[in-house]
């Protein structure tokens, strides 16, 4: 084919639907509204290092449990907001508190 361009129709400008540049259109997650976002999240901080507890003890057990899902999962840093080197303790100390018993490696059902 030719190097010539090709005529686009005049409906080839609107938007239909999500983009694959990863902004979606007007009735997407951004609402109609101008500027995009409708809330601003702010980043969540690391509880340890606000709090600054150096050492995450595995018999904590109320601590512990606030980072453990109902079904027993360890939740993952991009929920709780936890530092990776606290993250790392943390769910190192979890693991111990399960091999003995202080906290369920799964829910009961």
């Amino acid at each position: 084919m030719s190097d010539t361009p090709v005529p686009s129709s005049p409906s080839a400008g609107q938007d239909r639907g999500p983009r694959r540049d990863g902004r979606s259109g007007p009735g997407g997650p951004g609402g109609g509204r101008e500027g995009g976002r409708k809330f601003f999240r702010r980043k969540k901080q690391c509880k340890f290092c606000v709090e600054k507890i150096d050492a995450i003890n595995y018999k904590d057990v109320r601590l512990l449990s606030g980072f453990v899902a109902e079904r027993g999962k360890i939740v993952p840093r991009r929920l709780t907001g936890v530092c990776t080197p606290h993250q790392r303790r943390l769910s190192a100390a979890i693991k111990q508190a399960r091999n003995i018993a202080l906290l369920p490696f799964a829910a009961r059902y």
